[in-house]
C-alpha cells in the first residue's frame, strides 16, 4: 500500500516490510507499515477495542482517539517513527509502533539506539499471535534503522503482552518501577529466539494445512447442473468418500427453486448457506475466480482449493492472474492450494475428505503423499489404489501458488496419522528452509522425494519461484545430509515408503536370504551386494518348499542376532503330485504373516514371480495397518557405501509382524526447533513430549511389500538401511570445537572485509588479489602458501633466492593454471639452472610471460591433491564442496557437498562420501593422509563463510594433503554485499 503525496518524501514507503504470515490459528494476515491514508482504519478499529485493552495501552481510561493522536500515529518517518499494522479483508486487528528515544527517555535520532515499543490488538483476535508476529517484524525494522534494544512499560496485570515479551527468546531485563513493569529486550537475535521463532512458524503453518484437511463443511463452488465436469465430480467423490461434514453445492446459474444436488444442499451464494463454511473449492472458469474468492472471503471460509486452471501455467500473463489470486485470498486470511490444482484427500476416519477428481478414495493409511504434478497424483492414487496401499493424506498442489511441499512437511511433522511423507516435487521454492523442516521431519519419520525437472535449469509452467543455479547432484547431497531419501522415480518413491512405512528400519546392513529358487536367491545376493548391504549365503529351501518350510525359515531367520533384515523369494512351489502350485498365494502370505508375527521385529520383504493370488492376497491384507511406532534405540552396525538409483513396476503388501517397537522421540538433530518450542508456554512442552503424545498404543502387524523384481526390494532395503544409519548418526549431533574459537580473528576479518568491499561497494561483488586472500584467509587460520611473481627469469631467480629451493614455477593464466598435463606447472626446481631452464621451456612452448602470468613457489611436501570450495547460492545457502584436484572432481563429478556451518561430523562424512575416498586412506599400500588437517580445514572455512555472508566464494586449489599436515598452494576469494537471509528475518509467507 503506497503512502499519499503528504507522507514525509525523504523516506520512502518501504514496500520490502509488507509480508504476508500465518497466524498460531492457521489463518493469514498482512502486516505492513501504517501510512497517512490510514486514518480511518486506525479509528474503526480503535472503536472495536474493549475498554479494558485500551487501559492497558494507556494506563488510564481512553475511550477514543484524538485527532492529534490518529496525526501522531498514522504520520511516522520508517526511520525513528515506525507504525506497522495487521490487516485481514483490508481492515486493522492489531497495530505496534516504536519511538526513538535518548537515555533520558525522551524522542531522539540516531546514533540512539533505543525505542520504546507498544502494542494494541483487537479483543477478537488476541490469542491468535498478532503480537508475537508483529514483534518479529518491528524488531527486524528496528534492527534494519540501527535501533538495539526496546524498552516498554506494562500493567503487572496485562499478563497476555508481558508473556509475549517473555517468551520471544530475545535476551531481556525486567524491573518494577511506579506501578509498572519495565521490560528491555536485547534485539540481537539469539540461538533461542530463532527457535522460538521457528516454533511457532511449524505449528502455525501445520495448522494452516491441517484446517485444509480437516474441514467440517465443504463448498463446492462450480458445480454443474448436469453429471460431469469438474465441479460436479468433486461432488460426486466427496459424497462416494463418506465426507463426515456438511457439504454445500454452489453454481449462481442454479435456478431459484432448485433445493438439493445429489441429495445436498444447493445454493446460488455462499451467502445463502446458514453456517460458516471451511472449505471452499473452486471449479469455476479463471475469469471467474476472483468473484468466487470475493465471495468465500466476505462469508469468512478458511480455506480454498483452486481447480481451475489458466494460470502461470499459461505464461506471463496467467502469471500476474496467479499472484493477484494470492494477493486477494490473503487478504482474507484465507490459504490456497492450487491453481490448477488436482485436489485433496484425507482418510482419516472422523472426516473422510475425498475433495479431489480422484474416482476412488484411497484406502486408509500411514502414508503421506504430496505431489505438485496432477498426472503424477492420478498415476500415485491409481497404483496405490490397486494394489491395496493406504494413504493418511494426500495434496496435489498444482501451481503451488501458496501451500507447498514445505507446508506438507509442517503437518507432516505434526500428524499423529502419518509415519512416511512422500513428495514429488518440481520446485524448490526455498531450498534453505525446505532443507531445515526435512532434518527436523526426518528425526522422527522418513521423508521420501522424488524431484522431477532436475535437468532442465528452469522450473515447470506454472511454478512461479526462484529458479536455483544449484546442480542436481549438490541438491540430492543436501538432501541426504537432512535426512531425506531420495530416489529416482515414483516408483522407487513407492517402493521405499511402502516398507518404510510396515516394516522397522533395520539395526544395520546384514540381510539374510531364504527360497524356494537357488538361482533368484544368487540374483538377491549380487543385488545385495551391489546396493552396499551385507548378506548372508541365501537359504535354498527347494522347489518343494511348502508354506509351512518358508514360516520355519523366516521365524528361524528373523530370530538370528547376526542378520537385521530377510529377503524372502518365492516361485511357485510343486505339489504331491509334482506339478507346480501357483494358486496358493494366500496360503504362503497366512504363512509369512505368521513367522513374522511371533518374531523379533526385524524388517521383511518379499520378492515373487508368477505366483497365482500372493499378490492379491498381499494386497488385501495391507489395506488397514494400524499405526505404526519406531523403535526407541537403533543398534549401531556397520553400514555399506550409498545405494544406487532403483528401477520401476508395482509392489504389492501384506500385513506382517514387525512394527510393534515404540517410535524414536524427536532426536537432537531437531534440537533447535525444539529449543524454540520448548521456550514458551505455547510449546506444551519439549519436542519430546510431543512425541510421547503422539505414541499410539503397540501396533498390529503391519505390512511386508512384495516386489517383482530382487532389485527392486534390494534397493528399497538399502534405503532403508541408509536412513536407519543416519538416524542414528542423528541421535547424537557433531558440533564446531572450540579451537575455532581460539584461533580465529572474526573482528578483523570483518574489519578486513569492510575495507575491502568498500564504503560503496559494487553489487556485482569484486575478486581478492592473492595477497588480499591470503590475509583474510589467515585471520581464520588458513595459511595460505605465498607465490611471487616472476615476469622475466632474473626476477624468478631473486624470487626462488628469497623463498628457498627447491622451487615451483607456474602460470596463472586462466587457461593454463592448475593445468600440470599441459605444461603450466614445472615442480622440484632445485636451483637456478633449473629454473632457468625451465623459464625458457615455457616461455618457448606456452607463449611469452605477459600472456602466461608466472609466479615461483616453495615446494611443499608431496601429498594427495584436493579441492576445497565455499559458495553461496541464494536460495539453498551456502554451501561446502571437497573432492579430489583434477579429473576425478573435473571430469567424474566426484564432489562431495555439506551445508554450512559444518560440524566435525559433517566434515569427517565430507571427505569420506566422495568414490575416490580411498586414496586418502592408504589405498594400494600408499600412505595415508592427514585427514584430522583436512577435517579442520573444512571446519575453518565453513566458520568463515558462516560469520561473513560477504564471502560468497571461496576456492582452495590445490589442497596437498600430506601423511602429517597440509599445504594450500593456491586460493581464490570474492566478496559481494550479502544476499538476503530469508530464513534469519522474521515469518513470512513466501510471494513469487
Amino acid at each position: 500500500m503506497e503512502p499519499s503525496p503528504e507522507q514525509s518524501p525523504h523516506h520512502a514507503y518501504p514496500d520490502h516490510w509488507e509480508a504476508d504470515v500465518v497466524l498460531r490459528d492457521g489463518g493469514t494476515a498482512r502486516i505492513r507499515p501504517i501510512t497517512t491514508d490510514d486514518a480511518e482504519r486506525l479509528v474503526s478499529f480503535y472503536e472495536q477495542v474493549s475498554d479494558e485493552s485500551k487501559y492497558y495501552r494507556f494506563f488510564a481510561p481512553y475511550p477514543r482517539l484524538s485527532d492529534r493522536d490518529v496525526h501522531r500515529f498514522t504520520h511516522h518517518d520508517y526511520v525513528d517513527r515506525v507504525g506497522l499494522a495487521v490487516t485481514i479483508g483490508g481492515e486493522f486487528i492489531g497495530t505496534v509502533r516504536y519511538d526513538r528515544i535518548n537515555e533520558q527517555g525522551r524522542p531522539a535520532s540516531a546514533p540512539a539506539d533505543d525505542a520504546e515499543v507498544a502494542f494494541l490488538v483487537q479483543d477478537a483476535h488476541q490469542g491468535r499471535g498478532v503480537a508475537s508476529a508483529l514483534l518479529e517484524h518491528i524488531a527486524a525494522v528496528a534492527r534494519e534503522r540501527g535501533i538495539r534494544r526496546f524498552a516498554a512499560e506494562v500493567l503487572p496485570a496485562n499478563n497476555k503482552m508481558i508473556k509475549v515479551f517473555r517468551d520471544a527468546g530475545y535476551t531481556q531485563r525486567r524491573s518494577f518501577e511506579d506501578g509498572s513493569v519495565h521490560l528491555t529486550l536485547d534485539l540481537e537475535p539469539t540461538e533461542k529466539s530463532l527457535a522460538v521463532q521457528r516454533g511457532r512458524e511449524q505449528r502455525a503453518e501445520a495448522r494452516s494445512v491441517q484446517r485444509l484437511l480437516a474441514p467440517g463443511s465443504v463448498a463446492v463452488i462450480g458445480t454443474g447442473r448436469t453429471p460431469g465436469g469438474v465441479g460436479r465430480t468433486v461432488l460426486r467423490n466427496l459424497l462416494a468418500a463418506g465426507f463426515t461434514g456438511r457439504t454445500y453445492a454452489v453454481n449462481r446459474a442454479f435456478d431459484e427453486g432448485l433445493a438439493t444436488l445429489d441429495g445436498v444442499p444447493a445454493h446460488r451464494s455462499l451467502g445463502e448457506i446458514d453456517e460458516r463454511v471451511d472449505l471452499a473449492v473452486i471449479a469455476v472458469p479463471a475469469h471467474r475466480v476472483p468473484e468466487a474468492v470475493a465471495d468465500c472471503g466476505e462469508h469468512g471460509v478458511q480455506g480454498l482449493v483452486v481447480l481451475s486452471a489458466g494460470y502461470a501455467e499459461r505464461g506471463s500473463a496467467g502469471r500476474e492472474l496467479q499472484r493477484e489470486l494470492v494477493r486477494q485470498a490473503r487478504s482474507y486470511g484465507m490459504r490456497i492450494i492450487g491453481p490448477n490444482a488436482f485436489g485433496i484427500i484425507n482418510t482419516a476416519e472422523s472426516v473422510r475428505l475425498n475433495a479431489s477428481l480422484a474416482p476412488e478414495s484411497p484406502a486408509r493409511g500411514r502414508i503421506g503423499l504430496f505431489t505438485q504434478s496432477g498426472a503424477i497424483g492420478i498415476a500415485l492414487l491409481s497404483g496405490l489404489h490397486r494394489r491395496g496401499a493406504g494413504l493418511s493424506s494426500f495434496i496435489s498442489a498444482g501451481n503451488r501458488a501458496d501451500v507447498s511441499g514445505n507446508d506438507f512437511l509442517q503437518y507432516s511433522f505434526e500428524d499423529q496419522g502419518t509415519d512416511v511423507a512422500l513428495l514429488y516435487l518440481e520446485s524448490l521454492g526455498n531450498p534453505r528452509k525446505f532443507t531445515r523442516l526435512a532434518r527436523r521431519t526426518a528425526a522422527v519419520k522418513p521423508v521420501v522425494v522424488v524431484k522431477g525437472a532436475r535437468h532442465s535449469g528452469t522450473n515447470p509452467p506454472g511454478h512461479a519461484v526462484p529458479v536455483s543455479r544449484i546442480p542436481d547432484a549438490t541438491v540430492s547431497a543436501l538432501m541426504r545430509q537432512a535426512g531425506v531419501i531420495r530416489v529416482d522415480t515414483v516408483t522407487e518413491m513407492v517402493d521405499a515408503g511402502l516398507l518404510l512405512a510396515g516394516q522397522p528400519l533395520p539395526a544395520g546392513p546384514r540381510v539374510a536370504i531364504l527360497g524356494n529358487s537357488e538361482s533368484l536367491g544368487l540374483l538377491t545376493y549380487d543385488a545385495c551386494l551391489a546396493e552396499g548391504l551385507r548378506p548372508r549365503p541365501p537359504i535354498d529351501l527347494t522347489t518343494a518348499a511348502s508354506p509351512q518350510d518358508f514360516r520355519d525359515a523366516l521365524a528361524e531367520a528373523l530370530a538370528d542376532s547376526t542378520c537385521d533384515a530377510v529377503i524372502v523369494t518365492a516361485i511357485p512351489w510343486v505339489g504331491e503330485n509334482g506339478n507346480a502350485e501357483t494358486g496358493d498365494g494366500e496360503v504362503l502370505a497366512a504363512a509369512l504373516h505368521g513367522a513374522a508375527a511371533g518374531s523379533p521385529a526385524k524388517p521383511v520383504a518379499v520378492v515373487h514371480v508368477e505366483i497365482g493370488g500372493l499378490a492379491e492376497a498381499l494386497a488385501a491384507a495391507s489395506s488397514t495397518a494400524a499405526p505404526r511406532t519406531w523403535p526407541t534405540t537403533l543398534a549401531a552396525q556397520p553400514s555399506g557405501p550409498p545405494a544406487a538409483p532403483a528401477p520401476t513396476t508395482e509392489p504389492a503388501t501384506v500385513e506382517a509382524a514387525g512394527a510393534a517397537a515404540t517410535r524414536e522421540a524427536a532426536g537432537t538433530a531437531a534440537t533447535e526447533e525444539a529449543a524454540g518450542i520448548a521456550a514458551t508456554e505455547e510449546a506444551a512442552g519439549s519436542a519430546a513430549t510431543r512425541e510421547a503424545e503422539r505414541a499410539e498404543p503397540p501396533a498390529r502387524p503391519g505390512r511386508i511389500p512384495a516386489y517383482p523384481a530382487a532389485e527392486r526390494a534390494v534397493r528399497a532395503l538399502a534405503e532403508a538401511v541408509k536412513y536407519a544409519q543416519w538416524r542414528r548418526q542423528a541421535a547424537i549431533p557433531g558440533k564446531v570445537p572450540e579451537f575455532l574459537d581460539e584461533t580465529t580473528d572474526e573482528p578483523g576479518a570483518a574489519a578486513l572485509i569492510d575495507t575491502l568491499l568498500g564504503a560503496t561497494p559494487d553489487p556485482r561483488g569484486r575478486s581478492l588479489t592473492h595477497d588480499e586472500a591470503r590475509e583474510l584467509l589467515g585471520r581464520y587460520g588458513i595459511p595460505v602458501r605465498p607465490t611471487l611473481p616472476a615476469p622475466d627469469p632474473e626476477t624468478a631467480v631473486a624470487a626462488a633466492a628469497r623463498l628457498g629451493y627447491p622451487v615451483a614455477l607456474k602460470t596463472t593464466a586462466p587457461h593454463l593454471r592448475h593445468r600440470a598435463d599441459l605444461g603450466g606447472v614445472r615442480l622440484d626446481l632445485a636451483d637456478e639452472d633449473a629454473l632457468r631452464r625451465a623459464y625458457g621451456e615455457f616461455t618457448e612452448l606456452l607463449g611469452k610471460p605477459a600472456e602466461l602470468l608466472p609466479v615461483v613457489q616453495s615446494m611443499a611436501p608431496r601429498g594427495v591433491d584436493t579441492v576445497v570450495r565455499a559458495s553461496i547460492d541464494a536460495a539453498a545457502g551456502a554451501i561446502l564442496s571437497f573432492g579430489l584436484a583434477g579429473a576425478p572432481s573435473e571430469l567424474l563429478g566426484d564432489t562431495a557437498h555439506r551445508l554450512v556451518p559444518a560440524t566435525d561430523r559433517d566434515a569427517a562424512e565430507l571427505i569420506r562420501s566422495i568414490k575416490a575416498a580411498p586414496v586418502l586412506f592408504g589405498w594400494r599400500g600408499s600412505a595415508p593422509v592427514d585427514t584430522p588437517a583436512l577435517e579442520e580445514l573444512l571446519l575453518r572455512l565453513s566458520r568463515l563463510v558462516d560469520d561473513h555472508p560477504e564471502v560468497v566464494s571461496v576456492a582452495l586449489e590445490p589442497v596437498v594433503v600430506a601423511p602429517q599436515g597440509l599445504t594450500v598452494l593456491g586460493a581464490s576469494v570474492r566478496l559481494a554485499p550479502p544476499p538476503p537471509r530469508g530464513d534469519l528475518g522474521p515469518r513470512r509467507l513466501p510471494n513469487y
